[in-house]
């Protein structure tokens, strides 16, 4: 018995890839530095875990002579670096406490070690519903960019996924600044939510725009949330912290609807963040009769002074301040050429509102205090 099987370079580098974010991430246990290999007649699976995320991957073999189940560690920075550097057919073979790489002309070894030393990994997936593949790309796209790094708030470093009967929604914050995108295309008829952290998000991104499947399936695995492919499952703890009640502060009563052409107004957003040289300063927006008048004041920089055509807005003159930033990061990821928006006075927040045949996308500015306006 050889115990050897056959990977292509390309296919198996790109689940080894994958698997590197997790591998790599410093845990209490040394063997979360290994990728466990678990092999079988015909097919491949590698395990990856940080404690936190986890990724199982399978790889079909079309040419192998393993006859019995065998499973081991190997470093998965160490293969990983090994396999890049290697082309075309890749033939991998047990001897002792090594696995033989061996492709053209060049032939390597690497340790491996008991696969008894790797943590439990999650099992026994109970499937809750499934997506197309664009459609969540679409939704994480549109709010993930707010998900702090290192909040102190724990429950803001995450991305709040609530699936009812009416609709699916995530929901993110920094605390100034609130992002949420609807849609009814998906729903479930028992209400559920989840705070999924703001890592497990990014690297779940990545995976699923790597695979070519066309749905992902989304589950439940104790208290871990499952992101499923044909290929691929991806594992998440859950953020323990209660995430803020956010629906008061989207009541838009009293509020009073504008629109301004998106182009031009992140071209006087960007504008505005140039002078700000690293500064926190307030840039104010006076809305009034069919413009919007913005200014700005860096004493160590220089000033701005535009104004921008208004439609829609029938309330009297209001002065609001906002932190240019906060207004750029949201409204670029709008589409409309024309963007609604809602003010009620200088210390709400205003309210930018998108809708089309899939999505409907709330984005929402806190305004800045007096105090924090100038410099």
């Amino acid at each position: 018995m050889k115990n050897t099987f056959t990977v292509g370079q390309k296919s198996f580098l790109s689940l080894l890839s994958a698997m590197q974010p997790i591998c790599t991430k410093r845990t209490t246990l040394d063997a979360t530095t290994s990728i466990l290999f678990q092999l079988g007649h015909k097919e491949l699976v590698l395990k990856s875990t940080d404690l936190e995320i986890s990724l199982q991957a399978s790889y079909r073999l079309e040419c192998s002579d393993i006859e019995s189940p065998l499973s081991f560690l190997v470093s998965g920075k160490r293969i990983f670096e090994l396999v890049k550097e290697l082309d075309g057919e890749i033939e991998l073979s047990l001897h002792e406490n090594q696995l033989k790489l061996r492709a053209g002309g060049v032939k390597l070894a690497l340790n491996i070690k008991d696969s008894q030393d790797f943590p439990p990994f999650p099992e026994r997936i109970e499937n809750l519903m499934h997506f197309e593949r664009d459609f969540i790309i679409d939704m994480i796209n549109k709010v993930a960019f707010l998900i702090p790094q290192n909040n102190s708030t724990q429950a803001l470093n995450g991305l709040f996924l609530e699936v009812a009967a009416q609709e699916l929604k995530m929901t993110t914050t920094d605390g100034h600044c609130l992002a949420q995108v609807r849609s009814d295309k998906y729903h479930l008829d028992e209400p559920k939510a989840w705070l999924l952290p703001r890592r497990a998000i990014f690297e779940l991104k990545k995976i699923i725009e790597g695979s070519q499947d066309k749905h992902i399936f989304l589950g439940v695995c104790g208290n871990q949330l499952v992101f499923s492919g044909e290929s691929f499952n991806f594992f998440t703890k859950l953020l323990a912290d209660q995430f803020p009640q956010y629906n008061a502060i989207l009541d838009k009563k009293d509020f009073l609807p504008a629109r301004v052409d998106r182009s031009n107004f992140v071209k006087t957003l960007k504008r505005s963040c140039c002078l700000l040289s690293g500064q926190f300063i307030a840039t104010t927006f006076a809305f009034g009769d069919a413009k919007m008048n913005v200014s700005m004041q860096n004493k160590e920089v220089g000033t701005l002074q535009e104004e921008l055509p208004l439609t829609g807005y029938s309330g009297t003159a209001l002065d609001v301040r906002f932190y240019a930033p906060y207004l750029l990061s949201g409204v670029q990821s709008f589409s409309q050429d024309n963007i609604q928006f809602f003010l009620k006075n200088a210390s709400k927040p205003i309210i930018f509102e998108s809708q089309d045949e899939l999505y409907q996308m709330i984005y929402l500015v806190m305004p800045v205090a007096p105090t924090h306006a100038t410099q």
